[in-house]
């Protein structure tokens, strides 16, 4: 349970923390209190082994119909001459969640690396549900939008022993770009990356806490047995 398309299809029709298993089929134990909405780790994993870090190319995919309910039941919609280049979104949307956690990952003092290793971590991306409320248009229709949000995004999250591929943890998080509520302000392009780099921003920061963490407090090794 929790792959992608459950993971999905859980955080948006499950609201209850108790409707989420503790033990996944693949063997994670759920964590509670973690800094992200829904955590699973393998028993006794320990991250602090792991001094670098080869990040995957992130998967972005629009919320169900999103195009669709864009062209349709508001004035503030897209009109049927504008175009939304949903392809240089997610292509834009992919490389900043990059840059993000290279920067991030770098500054912290783990070095980000191509290749697999016995000290790698691989983390392995997808942002899901997509959803911008006022994206930037061409085309005749082409106008400017006011909003309150820019939209929300989920992450979800999956990281691996580079060496041996097995699964250590993974996590889903939605998340909302802060709302205005006293006044509506003009959505464009630059608003837009600056409300997805804030929102990657926050999920590069408590990737690195937890790795800071495990490093400052390693797990005490098995005793051997004979």
């Amino acid at each position: 349970m929790l792959g992608l398309s459950m993971a999905i299809f859980s955080l948006n029709s499950m609201a209850k923390d108790q409707e989420w298993p503790e033990i996944t089929e693949d063997g994670l134990h759920r964590v509670h209190d973690a800094e992200l909405a829904v955590v699973y780790a393998e028993p006794g994993a320990d991250l602090a082994g792991y001094g670098k870090v080869m990040i995957s190319e992130p998967s972005v995919a629009f919320k169900k119909n999103w195009d669709r309910d864009m062209r349709s039941g508001s004035a503030s919609k897209l009109s049927t001459s504008s175009r939304v280049n949903t392809t240089r979104i997610k292509k834009d949307l992919a490389l900043a969640f990059e840059t993000v956690f290279t920067d991030k990952l770098t500054s912290g003092g783990y070095e980000v690396v191509t290749e697999a290793g016995d000290d790698v971590l691989q983390i392995r991306p997808s942002i899901v549900n997509l959803d911008i409320n006022a994206p930037q248009t061409s085309g005749a229709g082409r106008t400017n939008q006011y909003v309150r949000s820019a939209g929300e995004m989920t992450l979800y999250l999956e990281l691996f022993d580079s060496s041996t591929g097995d699964l250590i943890a993974k996590a889903l998080d939605r998340q909302v770009d802060r709302e205005n509520n006293e006044m509506m302000t003009w959505a464009n392009s630059a608003t837009n990356k600056a409300a997805a780099e804030r929102i990657l921003n926050g999920w590069a920061d408590i990737l690195l806490e937890a790795l800071n963490e495990a490093k400052a407090y390693p797990m005490a090794a098995a005793p051997e047995t004979e």
